[in-house]
């Protein structure tokens, strides 16, 4: 054999052997032991509970919007504050809750369709997923939905809008089935964060969001928001604040409200003036609860425990349509030492780092279950469920650090000095919701826009970027949709109006307010 054709064959014998000792054991070689393959969706449904607790947007546009909380300064706080459209913060919502909650919502139910003895978990997801939607479009109007959080699943990254009507109409039905569809039998869930896996809460928690869907609609069809309320009803509701669905913070997850007003923001957030004087000329026990003032502060380095009072008498609200120029000859007026001297949500408690946040409380949910009542859609009491759901918030503050507990008696005369007046049923019924409900600003900002109440002033800053309307209807688009799914953007706002804060969302027809 010639010289060069050993060489061949000795060199093809090399390279075979070499080649299969490298595939022995390749793929394991270059796995990484310790990554994840895949997440069990409890896990996931977790992940979807802490992300729902409320951010800086919550205090960007929300609470000032309805009048609980203001700012007179501009820059990253800049939104409702001045009626403008800050679209660095209008999109904190949109992203918190696709990226964090409706990703892991959806890929855990997609993981879970065909796992029958993990039932529960399915249907539970059903429903938290159900409270993210609502927020999301209660939101923005017209969003993704049939099609959202299919990226990772079907490679869809340019999804459609789904009209609110369909949302809402598909909303109403799966959380009815999902509910349904929960047995205390099946899957125990004890790793999930909400309720330790009882299923009967979260049945309640389920029939409670779907009364609030259903409320939703009393504008615009009146006779489907009596339909569905009345199913939640019979379906069984909270019974009581053992059943609130809450975010708990702790040293190591915190309040990202919390450790704003802690931080950074301490100085720059007060108490809006009309929450403060409903609070105060009502005598309303949840003002001390709530409230602090730093009297004769110059700066917010003299905001300190050492000139803070917390009595009711010495809260002073700060009025909207002011920046921190012009607001001074007002303070001056009041014959405050400066702007810092306002009134301010105590960072102490309420405000605390590791607080918690509600999100469906069973205060809300009397409340609402009230109106239906007054309304004549179902039997009952008005005016004990109106008075049960003020005293379920009352005695909700304790849940609160650092000395926020109401006492009893207290309590009892504040209900006692608070009828149900015949006639101003549904004013006084949302006016509590809207107290109720303060530091909860998507459902706050939805409730105001459902029913028209409470009755307050609109923000009469001079630089507003509302066009039409008194006040912000509804958030704008992130700057990324109408950059990456235009086209999508554009079929939306064909059908619910331009991408501007006075477009009203579907359900909020103007019947007046």
């Amino acid at each position: 054999m010639k010289k060069s054709t050993i060489l061949h064959v000795f060199l093809g014998l090399a390279v075979a052997f070499f080649s299969g000792s490298c595939d022995e054991g390749f793929d394991e070689m270059n796995t990484n032991p310790v990554r994840l393959t895949s997440i069990d969706p409890t896990f996931q449904l977790n992940q979807a509970i802490i992300s729902s607790s409320p951010g800086y947007n919550n205090l960007t546009y929300e609470t000032t919007i309805v009048r609980q909380m203001i700012t007179p300064f501009q820059g990253v706080g800049t939104g409702g504050n001045l009626n403008q459209d800050n679209r660095s913060a209008t999109q904190g919502n949109w992203q918190n809750g696709y990226r964090n909650i409706i990703k892991n919502l959806v890929d855990g139910i997609e993981n879970l369709r065909d796992s029958p003895e993990r039932s529960n978990l399915l249907s539970i997801m059903r429903i938290w997923r159900a409270h993210a939607f609502m927020m999301l479009t209660d939101t923005y109007g017209d969003i993704p939905y049939t099609e959202a959080g299919l990226g990772y699943i079907e490679g869809n990254v340019f999804p459609n809008y789904d009209s609110q009507e369909s949302i809402y109409t598909d909303l109403l039905n799966d959380l009815e089935a999902a509910v349904q569809t929960l047995n205390e039998a099946n899957d125990p869930i004890n790793q999930e964060i909400m309720y330790s896996g009882n299923i009967g809460q979260w049945r309640r928690l389920g029939n409670s969001l779907l009364l609030r869907a259903a409320m939703r609609l009393v504008k615009v069809n009146p006779s489907r928001a009596q339909e569905f309320a009345t199913k939640a009803i019979n379906g069984g509701l909270m019974q009581s604040n053992e059943d609130n669905a809450l975010v708990r913070h702790n040293a190591d997850y915190r309040n990202n409200v919390g450790t704003n007003l802690n931080g950074g923001q301490a100085p720059f957030y007060y108490l809006d003036q009309e929450f403060v004087n409903f609070l105060k000329s009502n005598n309303d026990p949840r003002l001390e609860s709530i409230a602090v003032r730093y009297v004769g502060a110059m700066s917010g380095g003299e905001q300190t425990e050492a000139n803070a009072d917390r009595s009711p008498e010495a809260q002073v609200g700060m009025p909207q349509g002011y920046d921190n120029t012009t607001i001074i000859p007002v303070v001056e007026e009041a014959g405050l030492a400066s702007l810092f001297d306002y009134s301010q949500l105590d960072r102490r408690r309420l405000g605390n780092p590791e607080a918690p946040n509600f999100l469906v409380t069973y205060s809300q949910t009397l409340l609402l279950w009230a109106e239906a009542v007054a309304r004549g859609w179902v039997q009952g009491d008005a005016e004990q469920l109106y008075h049960d759901g003020i005293r379920a918030h009352m005695e909700q503050m304790a849940y609160w650090p650092n000395d926020t507990e109401i006492a009893p008696d207290a309590i009892e005369e504040y209900i006692q000095n608070h009828p149900l007046e015949a006639g101003k049923e549904l004013e006084l019924i949302n006016t509590q919701y809207w107290v109720s409900s303060f530091l909860i600003g998507p459902e706050t900002w939805a409730n105001f826009r459902r029913s028209g109440y409470p009755v307050v002033n609109p923000n009469p800053y001079p630089g507003s970027d509302l066009q039409s309307e008194d006040f912000i209807r509804r958030l704008t688009y992130p700057d990324s949709e109408l950059t990456v799914n235009f086209e999508n953007v554009q079929e939306a706002t064909s059908r619910m109006g331009p991408d501007i804060l006075d477009t009203r969302v579907w359900w909020d027809v103007n019947v007046g307010f």
